[in-house]
């Protein structure tokens, strides 16, 4: 009885860690899609990628929910320079159908009408909600300037 127990044991940490893995690539993926939307100007991608009520807490700014208010927020970058970013998860945890992900960026902003070119670096954190189908979405994110 013990060895069945054991064996049980064994299999569940084992669909748990595929599961677990699995959740964390499609967090990982989420982000990289972002990032390249960023990239490509692509505002509606990355509103997109937020829930229906998801907060966003940008810098020197006041919050700011929902997919709409995501969009016009990025659309604004977009309409006045070319962006380029580099960014990604240094961590990602999960529990249950919430998850976070810790991350950094790399940002330059090179201005449509000429002009100097900005460059940041910033740290950020991501919460992320799984949603019926076993996607994710973010729900809240929040990042902060190191210069």
């Amino acid at each position: 009885m013990a060895k069945i127990l054991l064996i049980v044991l064994m299999l569940l940490t084992v669909a748990c860690d595929r599961h677990a893995t699995e959740d964390t690539s499609k967090i990982k993926a989420l982000s990289a899609t972002r990032a390249k939307a960023f990239n490509d100007g692509d505002a509606n991608v990355i509103a997109m990628a937020f829930t229906d009520d998801g907060l966003l807490m940008a810098p020197g700014t006041e919050s700011t929910t929902g997919r709409e208010a995501v969009r016009v927020y990025y659309q604004g970058i977009f309409d006045h320079y070319k962006t380029f970013l580099e960014s990604g998860y240094e961590d990602v945890k999960i529990s249950g159908d919430l998850a976070y992900g810790v991350g950094f960026a790399k940002v330059k902003l090179v201005p449509h009408s000429g002009g100097d070119t900005l460059f940041s670096t910033a740290k950020y954190i991501n919460i992320l909600k799984r949603q019926p189908d076993g996607s994710w979405l973010t729900t809240y994110d929040i990042w902060n300037g190191n210069e």
